[in-house]
């Protein structure tokens, strides 16, 4: 990556399937990556257990002895639903919260192969990226083409003119992890300038006003 500028990444968040998936791929895929970010000596931020690929990704980077830490809603923990976490654990009322922290505590976010809860962070990721409220880089594990047709799917909406090419930018894909994790270091954010204005702060008592030709 000569001549790239490389941004610091510590903790990368991983958002995956609680299943292990029918391609066995998948699962070598989860521990290859926390094989690199154990190697590359990045922390791991997930969602909690030990179940399917998540259970596989903390393992290896545990294995690895880099720190783990599992965000986790308290309702999963009744019971023992999902496995004990390989690591610390963080328990949080409700599953916003969980996600609110896993993006403080973060500096970057890889999806997967998942379910609709694995869809659901990646795109609230990606939409929170759109409005500024972060510049994190977000990207998928592509394994075996799982998400080409999510891709296609986002390309599509692209030239609809519902997504801007700009916030195009913001997802990043790789079909193995070294190249994937390359790429969230290389990333730079390119805010649109209208929504950059906005202010999240708590304490705003008014937003700035948007131009309504944004799509969003």
């Amino acid at each position: 990556m000569e001549g790239v500028s490389v941004r610091k990444i510590k903790k990368i968040c991983v958002f995956c399937g609680a299943n292990s998936g029918k391609d066995v791929a998948f699962v070598n895929a989860a521990f290859h990556l926390g094989e690199v970010l154990g190697k590359r000596k990045i922390d791991l931020v997930y969602g909690g257990g030990k179940l399917g690929l998540m259970g596989c990704v903390s393992t290896a980077v545990a294995q690895h002895e880099r720190q783990v830490l599992g965000i986790i809603p308290s309702a999963f923990t009744v019971n023992n639903l999902v496995g004990e976490t390989c690591g610390k654990e963080i328990k949080v009322a409700t599953m916003q919260e969980r996600l609110v922290m896993m993006m403080e505590l973060s500096d970057a976010f890889i999806a997967l192969p998942g379910g609709f809860g694995t869809l659901e962070e990646l795109f609230q990721m990606i939409s929170w990226a759109q409005l500024s409220i972060y510049n994190k880089p977000i990207g998928v594990l592509n394994i075996n083409g799982f998400f080409n047709g999510l891709l296609s799917f986002v390309d599509h909406a692209v030239k609809q003119e519902f997504i801007t090419p700009r916030a195009r930018k913001i997802l990043i894909s790789a079909t193995t992890a070294d190249e994937l994790v390359d790429k969230l270091q290389a990333f730079r954010f390119e805010s649109d300038p209208a929504l950059s204005k906005l202010k999240w702060s708590p304490s705003s008592s008014q937003k700035e006003k948007l131009d309504l030709t944004l799509r969003l």
